[in-house]
């Protein structure tokens, strides 16, 4: 059974940065694409962006295009989330999930069908 786990989470100041990672083990991501969601305590869990296994990106979030991207790393099995000047609007909890399929459907999909989940890690963005 594959697992993800994400990590890098924190506390950090309005405009200030964060690298997360999520790190895959039991499987391969290269055939996979990763998405990343975020989850406000009382709201739904939302996507916000996706890297194919082409490296192609996908924002569902518009509001963090400029300020938040993501990149990969096949050989470490790793997918990475650089948030740069970060807003209080951004914090949450973070998920990576991945699946074979398109950042579009990956984005959209009931999460139910994506194949696997991370646990989530937590950031938080306030003076």
């Amino acid at each position: 059974q594959g697992q993800l786990v994400e990590s890098g989470g924190g506390l950090v100041q309005p405009g200030g940065s964060l690298r997360l990672s999520c790190v895959a083990s039991g499987f391969s991501l290269e055939d996979y694409s990763i998405g990343w969601f975020r989850q406000v305590p009382g709201k739904e869990r939302e996507g916000v962006l996706c890297i194919s296994s082409n490296s192609d990106d996908l924002y569902k979030d518009t509001s963090v295009e400029g300020r938040l991207t993501v990149s990969r790393d096949n050989a470490k099995n790793m997918v990475y989330l650089q948030m740069n000047d970060l807003k209080p609007e951004d914090t949450g909890t973070y998920y990576c999930a991945a699946d074979q399929v398109s950042c579009l459907m990956l984005l959209t999909t009931d999460e139910q069908y994506l194949e696997v989940w991370g646990q989530g890690t937590l950031v938080t963005v306030s003076a």
